[in-house]
């Protein structure tokens, strides 16, 4: 897969919060947003997926404009913000029945994707009684059980201990080797220069590396 972004402006409420942006990505690698909250990390995400459109300029995605061509990237997993599950539901439960909605991801895939997470697929407890930490772990799940050609995680270690840490760089380098796009964001500079190939700053909605 290869996206190339040009000269991508969005502006809302006559502010840019993305202001020309010219930015090429090639599967196979992993790419780290490094910035502020504010900065336009999210937003870039959101630009990439298709779930906003730009003011001016375009993203392609392997030769076709995405909001013309294409609406969203044709494998795609994503972790953006807090990802929404039914509380009253087991993780597995949660996960078959957004497999279900593209008809993708086998019964199989999803028991490798929690169990890549560190999560037990047979576990009983409901959503509602996860800890932070699991909950965060069944969103990077959901996010990979279709293994994706693009991969975009906003913020993948929020709440997750060394260890958690650690098996996210694991699953990271696995995806990758298998040539995965993977875009990630992270607060800590440490964390994020341990998970990513590429680091891209930004500030104010600028690239400014």
């Amino acid at each position: 897969m290869h996206i190339t972004i040009s000269d991508y402006t969005k502006r809302i409420k006559g502010v840019n919060v993305l202001n020309n942006i010219n930015l090429e990505f090639e599967s196979g690698n992993i790419y780290g947003f490094k910035g502020v909250n504010g900065s336009g990390k999210t937003m870039l995400m959101r630009a990439i997926c298709g779930l906003i459109l730009p003011t001016q300029g375009k993203v392609v995605i392997d030769g076709k404009e995405l909001g013309k061509e294409i609406s969203f990237p044709p494998s795609v997993g994503l972790l953006l913000e807090n990802p929404a599950f039914v509380n009253g539901y087991t993780g597995f439960k949660n996960l078959k029945m957004i497999a279900t909605l593209k008809g993708v991801a086998t019964d199989e895939d999803i028991k490798a994707a929690m169990e890549k997470c560190g999560l037990d697929p047979d576990d009983t407890r409901t959503f509602k009684k996860y800890s932070l930490g699991m909950k965060q772990k069944l969103g990077i799940a959901c996010a990979v059980m279709e293994n994706p050609d693009l991969i975009i995680l906003d913020e993948p270690t929020n709440a997750l201990d060394e260890k958690g840490v650690n098996m996210v760089r694991d699953m990271l380098m696995e995806y990758r080797k298998k040539g995965a796009l993977i875009i990630i964001s992270c607060h800590d500079k440490e964390q994020l220069e341990y998970l990513s190939d590429n680091i891209i700053e930004i500030y104010e909605g600028k690239i400014v590396n």
